[in-house]
């Protein structure tokens, strides 16, 4: 069945990847990303050009997760172009990279801002239609940091993306009578293949930042990612994660799975959301709401 997507954060990376095979799978495809009559607009031509090369139903659209009226705007244009929207993906997301210590209070309020409050401010725009429908689905894009192991130098994003998972599990028993699904889908640390890394955000504190640099812990850095990367098989591809988020979507309503590890370095998370997720779920039960691990399913 075709269903109306959007994605935040399409521009590049799984957000950009899952608009692709989404619209490839058959769906309506609106890839949300940010200036896109400026530095997006390559993106925003490719897409265009794949898009009638291939014939499929994708297009880009202007959303700035981190203006309410930006984000707005968009859900209002998908509306009135499709008269409803099925699936919003939450893939928006910023890395930073260097010791904690060394990034300002503003700095970690800004990837927290990206990772965690753009999509309360897309919820806010999409739930009151979705709830008015009963039904639709909601995927996040996680991460395994969240749960698995910790590498050092990562701390704003873990904290960020520990922030929006924690946020995706309230959500979905919150909106679970109102029909409207929630999966979780957690990528692994892939070091080839985005630009996660490459795009990273630096410490404004340099002077602290060259202390570690020249401390103890000079070689955490180099150290960490070459172990980083030589846990990646060779084979692992980000695209995988595009897959699994199509699988997800095509899945029937109802039948969708609460959490999906995609993580080739096998980092522990899934074993550690497994116990966290059946902890959550027994509660559930124990206190009289065990109906709300699962969307109500009209008959």
């Amino acid at each position: 069945m075709k269903q109306v997507i959007v994605i935040t954060g399409a521009s590049s990376g799984f957000g950009w990847m899952s608009a692709i095979a989404l619209a490839r799978a058959g769906h309506a495809v609106y890839a949300g990303m940010r200036e896109t009559d400026g530095r997006n607009a390559p993106a925003v031509q490719r897409l265009q050009q794949l898009a009638s090369g291939e014939g499929l139903d994708l297009r880009a659209i202007e959303m700035d997760i981190a203006r309410q009226s930006s984000v707005d705007a968009a859900i209002e244009t998908i509306l009135a172009i499709q008269g409803r929207l099925d699936v919003v993906v939450h893939n928006a997301g910023h890395m930073a990279y260097g010791p904690a210590e060394a990034f300002t209070p503003e700095q970690f309020a800004a990837l927290y801002d990206t990772n965690v409050l753009g999509t309360q401010r897309v919820n806010r725009a999409v739930l009151p239609h979705l709830r008015s429908r009963g039904r639709g689905l909601l995927l996040w894009v996680s991460s395994s940091s969240t749960r698995g192991g910790t590498p050092p130098y990562l701390a704003p994003y873990f904290a960020a993306k520990a922030g929006m998972d924690a946020l995706a599990v309230s959500y979905a028993g919150e909106l679970a009578r109102w029909g409207i699904e929630s999966s979780i889908v957690v990528p692994g640390a892939f070091t080839q293949g985005t630009h996660h890394f490459a795009h990273a955000g630096q410490p404004s504190d340099a002077a602290v930042a060259t202390a570690y640099a020249e401390g103890p812990t000079a070689d955490l850095a180099d150290v960490a990612l070459r172990g980083l990367a030589a846990l990646e098989p060779a084979d692992a591809d980000p695209q995988a994660v595009a897959a699994a988020i199509v699988a997800v979507v095509d899945a029937p309503h109802g039948r969708r799975p609460f959490r999906v590890h995609v993580d080739p370095a096998q980092d522990g998370a899934e074993v550690v959301n497994g116990v966290a997720d059946r902890v959550r779920a027994e509660l559930l039960r124990r206190i009289g709401l065990g109906d709300l691990l699962h969307p109500r399913v009209e008959a």
